[in-house]
C-alpha cells in the first residue's frame, strides 16, 4: 500500500493518517481506503496494465457523459495504481440480501424505487457510454464475439457439466451450444455491454446508484446486460418484480432508441438468460 500512500501524499498535500485494505473482486486488484486530513478515498492497485488502463479510460469517458461512476482524481506515472472519489459502504447487492432475510422486496419500498433507478440508467450506460469510447482499450477484447461466448460456453462443459459424473452426449451438447451462439449473435451488438452488471457493483451514495467494475465491458448485445442484473444468482427478484424492471428498462431503451420493437427485444432474453445462467454455473463449478 505504500504506493497508493505516496499517491495520497502527491495528490492531496499532506499525509495519510489511515489506510484499511477492502474487500476487493474477483480479480487480483487490491483496494484500500485512504483517510486523512484531507479526506477519504478509495486507492486502487492493479496487477494487468492493460485492465487498468480500460478501467481508466471508460471511467474517464462516462464521467465525461454524466454517467454515475466514482471519478478518477490522481494515477500514478506507470499506470498500475490511482486513487478515485469515496462513494461510501453501501452496496446495492446488501440491501437486497436484507430485503431477502426481511420477506422480500415490498412493493413501492425504497429498495423497488432504488432497483427501477439502476435500470432506468442501464440504457444511458449502454448507449450514451459507448458513444465516442474508444473501444480498442477494452480488456482483454474490445467485443463480445463467437470466441467469448464459446468460452462461457465450455466453461460451464468443463467446470461444472463434466464435474457433476451425469452422462451427456458431447456432440449434441455441441450442436445445442452452436444454436445457442447463432441466437445470441443474431442480436446488435453496437452498444456498451457492461458484462458485470450485478447489484453487488453497484453503489448507493444519497439515495442515488453508481456504477462499479466495469472495466470488463466491450461491444455487445443489450439483453446480456439485463440478463446479468435480473438473474443474479443471490438476488432472488421475484418474477412479477423483474417484470417491471424488464418494462422500466425498455421504456428508457426506447426514448434512446425509437425504433425499438419490444417483443422482438423480449423474445431474444431468454437466450441471454440461459447463456449467463450456464455461465454462473460454470463459474461456481470452478
Amino acid at each position: 500500500m505504500k504506493e497508493l500512500e505516496a499517491l495520497y501524499r502527491r495528490y492531496t498535500g499532506s499525509e495519510p493518517q489511515q489506510t484499511t485494505l477492502l474487500t476487493g473482486s474477483a480479480s487480483n486488484r487490491q483496494y484500500a481506503r485512504i483517510s486523512g486530513q484531507a479526506g477519504s478515498y478509495i486507492g486502487v492497485e492493479g496487477t494487468d496494465p492493460l485492465e487498468n488502463n480500460a478501467f481508466l479510460t471508460i471511467a474517464g469517458h462516462f464521467h465525461s457523459k454524466g454517467i454515475p461512476v466514482p471519478e478518477v482524481l490522481a494515477v500514478s506515472e506507470d499506470g498500475m495504481t490511482y486513487l478515485q472519489e469515496d462513494l461510501g459502504d453501501v452496496l446495492l447487492s446488501d440491501l437486497v440480501a436484507k430485503a431477502g432475510k426481511d420477506g422480500g422486496i415490498l412493493p413501492d419500498s425504497s429498495l423497488e424505487r432504488l432497483l427501477c433507478r439502476t435500470m432506468s440508467m442501464l440504457p444511458k450506460i449502454q448507449f450514451e457510454g459507448a458513444d465516442g469510447l474508444d473501444f480498442s482499450v477494452c480488456y482483454p477484447q474490445p467485443s463480445f464475439d463467437r470466441r467469448m461466448i464459446l468460452f462461457d460456453l465450455n466453461y460451464f462443459k468443463y467446470c461444472f457439466l463434466k464435474g457433476t459424473k451425469i452422462e451427456f452426449s458431447e456432440p449434441l451438447l455441441e450442436d445445442e451450444f452452436d444454436r445457442l451462439t447463432a441466437l445470441i449473435l443474431a442480436q446488435p451488438a453496437d452498444s456498451f455491454l457492461y458484462r458485470d452488471c450485478q447489484s453487488r457493483n453497484v453503489m448507493i451514495k444519497d439515495g442515488q446508484p453508481f456504477f462499479i467494475d466495469f472495466q470488463g465491458g466491450r461491444h455487445g448485445p443489450t439483453q446480456y446486460d439485463v440478463a446479468s442484473f435480473l438473474w443474479q444468482a443471490k438476488a432472488n427478484i421475484p418474477a412479477t418484480l423483474r417484470e417491471e424492471l424488464i418494462e422500466v428498462y425498455l421504456d428508457e431503451l426506447q426514448s434512446l432508441l425509437p425504433s425499438l420493437d419490444k417483443q422482438a427485444w423480449k423474445d431474444a432474453l431468454p437466450h441471454f438468460v440461459l447463456f449467463r445462467t450456464l455461465q454462473v454455473l460454470g463459474a461456481y463449478g470452478y
